[in-house]
């Protein structure tokens, strides 16, 4: 008698792990934070709830470590000639991040979560997501003050939100995706006004 697929195979170890960090991803990213449950998950990686809890005591926990497994990354952004092209480059793999599978996950923690799990996340996400991002818009900035595009007092923390910020408030306030357009727009209209010497 054939057994059916998985009926004699249980999965241990990293295995396991990976599932069920896939399974919280996967939730996150459907049913938002409120509803993400440990039985959920669960379900969603073929497994126990005993599983769950023996390696993840709270929601909390284990929604920590599979952000931290699908943070969305913004990649280095390459010398494209012109301050204009950088930044396009950039706020296009930015909107890439926004909506990957890692990107949704962490909205839905960042939009649902009450103050006292929020307070959980926020140096996870500041590290993992913010500084880095921060620093890629920086990088390009620098570029451009090198090139004599941007002015050179252009540097501080404010240039650098300015982009994260209207792209949360956007997607946030205005409920509505944000387009490649939209960030276009905000390179033209915004960004090099507030660069150019």
């Amino acid at each position: 008698m054939a057994m059916s697929q998985g009926a004699g195979t249980r999965r241990r170890g990293p295995v396991l792990e990976r599932a069920i960090l896939g399974a919280a991803l996967e939730q996150l990213s459907t049913v938002g934070w409120r509803g993400l449950t440990m039985e959920g998950v669960a379900a969603g990686a073929q497994t126990g709830k005993a599983a769950v809890y023996r390696r993840w005591p709270s929601k909390q926990a284990l929604v920590a470590d599979a952000l931290q497994t699908a943070f969305p990354e913004v990649p280095d952004v390459p010398d494209l000639g012109g301050l204009r092209e950088d930044l396009v480059f950039l706020v296009l793999r930015m909107r890439e991040a926004m909506y990957s599978r890692g990107g949704l996950a962490l909205r839905s923690v960042i939009d649902e979560c009450d103050q006292e799990a929020a307070h959980c996340f926020v140096r996870l996400i500041m590290e993992g997501v913010v500084e880095p991002t921060k620093q890629r818009i920086l990088d390009v900035v620098r570029r451009g003050i090198g090139r004599g595009e941007v002015r050179p007092d252009a540097t501080g923390d404010i240039v650098a939100d300015v982009v994260p910020a209207l792209m949360m408030y956007r997607s946030k306030i205005g409920g509505r995706e944000i387009t490649e357009e939209d960030l276009i727009e905000v390179v033209d209209q915004v960004m090099l006004p507030l660069l150019r010497p």
